[in-house]
């Protein structure tokens, strides 16, 4: 089977976005070559999902973006199903229940090279254009971005579910630490609602680490660019930790167990920052 194509037809435009989009496709389906249908069954971090259902998610996105229709919305929605999107979602997973996992790559490479066709062909002001996305009104190179960000992170739900580590320290993966450290002052400010004068200090270590000091003040939270000397609580975990609290995918009490995440200063208030850093939808 031929894969994502990682260099496309002469382009209208040369959006870093698009390429950002062609790297994690790439390896999206590299991950899937050659699994059993055992391996298709394997559940995942996602609730109700296998790792057949993760890509076949995955292509019902892309072709929603292509036009193409939706499926009618189920009769009875499963109980991990929590709104509209979700009942959307599902309701694209059973279209694709009874394909076979390879069918459903074969599915995937072949929408994800239309949607690059149709990505390459759009001129360079239709990024710029504001429009609906899972954020509200955007720019669409923030909504692609945020596809970005969507497809990398179910990416490594297939790898975690099949053993198959990969496609970390590039675009995606650098695409989902921005969008989860300027999520941090939502987590610390309205979840968990620290009052004035708080700092959150959160020391993400790994090849793309970071450190992320949140500070709340006037009754908002925000990041600044140097931390202050009276840190209330600092939080250190290693990137991907860091990455899978915000997806909803990891218990932080697990490794502040094992000692993968310490928690320095205000306990309390740094176990409940851990508690609620999820902020996916």
């Amino acid at each position: 089977m031929k894969g994502v194509r990682a260099v496309p037809e002469p382009a209208a435009n040369n959006e870093a976005v698009v390429r950002r989009l062609i790297e994690v496709w790439s390896s999206a389906a590299e991950a899937c070559q050659g699994m059993s249908e055992t391996q298709w069954d394997l559940p995942t971090d996602c609730p109700g999902w296998s790792v057949k259902d993760q890509l076949a998610h995955l292509v019902s996105v892309e072709r929603m973006l292509l036009g193409d229709k939706s499926p009618a919305l189920l009769d009875e929605k499963p109980e991990h199903v929590l709104n509209v999107i979700g009942e959307i979602n599902e309701a694209w997973i059973e279209h694709y229940r009874q394909a076979t996992g390879s069918d459903v790559l074969a599915e995937f490479v072949n929408t994800t090279n239309r949607r690059i066709d149709a990505l390459r062909s759009f001129p360079p002001e239709r990024f710029d254009e504001v429009g609906p996305s899972p954020e509200g009104e955007v720019p669409y190179r923030r909504f692609m971005d945020t596809r970005v960000l969507d497809c990398w992170a179910h990416e490594q739900d297939i790898r975690r579910a099949v053993g198959r580590p990969g496609g970390r320290n590039g675009a995606g993966e650098s695409v989902a630490l921005d969008r989860c450290a300027a999520a941090m002052p939502y987590v610390v400010g309205k979840k968990v609602g620290a009052p004035d004068g708080t700092c959150v200090l959160f020391i993400v270590v790994g090849l793309l680490g970071r450190h992320i000091p949140v500070v709340v003040s006037g009754g908002r939270a925000g990041v600044v660019d140097a931390t202050p000397a009276d840190v209330t609580v600092t939080l250190t975990m290693a990137q991907d930790h860091f990455w899978r609290l915000c997806f909803g995918r990891m218990d932080y009490v697990k490794i502040l167990a094992t000692g993968e995440a310490t928690v320095t200063g205000d306990t309390s208030l740094g176990h409940r920052v851990l508690g609620d850093m999820s902020f996916m939808v």
